[in-house]
């Protein structure tokens, strides 16, 4: 079975790009790989891209549901203990986390597919 992007699709492609990005930010941005920083963005990153690709396959409220909350923890992991870090991951982060919350959001909002989904349960 294909992948058909659609318009309604968008997001997902949007999210997966932004996984992606968040994964390879650390070596972008010249990050120690075992720093605790670089470690959650390969985790986050490597989930949210998963999640995406996974939603552009087929469409599950509960993988956009998780999308968005691994975007708010990503927006606020800069802030939180061994992760704290005030430099351009934190920037990253937070812009990155923003993103994958209100793509999400937008998505939960606007795909038919989700309406349907959260009607039947």
């Amino acid at each position: 079975m294909a992948i058909q992007l659609s318009t309604k699709r968008w997001q997902d492609m949007a999210i997966l790009v932004l996984g992606v990005w968040l994964f390879v930010s650390p070596w972008v941005l010249g990050y120690v790989s075992d720093t605790p920083i670089a470690i959650n963005a390969y985790i986050a990153g490597a989930a949210v891209a998963l999640l995406a690709a996974f939603d552009l396959y087929k469409t599950y409220a509960w993988a956009v549901v998780l999308n968005l909350l691994i975007g708010v923890w990503v927006a606020v992991s800069p802030w939180v203990g061994l992760l704290a870090d005030r430099s351009s991951m934190m920037i990253s982060n937070i812009i990155v986390g923003i993103a994958v919350v209100v793509l999400a959001l937008w998505e939960l909002r606007t795909d038919p597919e989700l309406h349907k989904q959260w009607a039947g349960a």
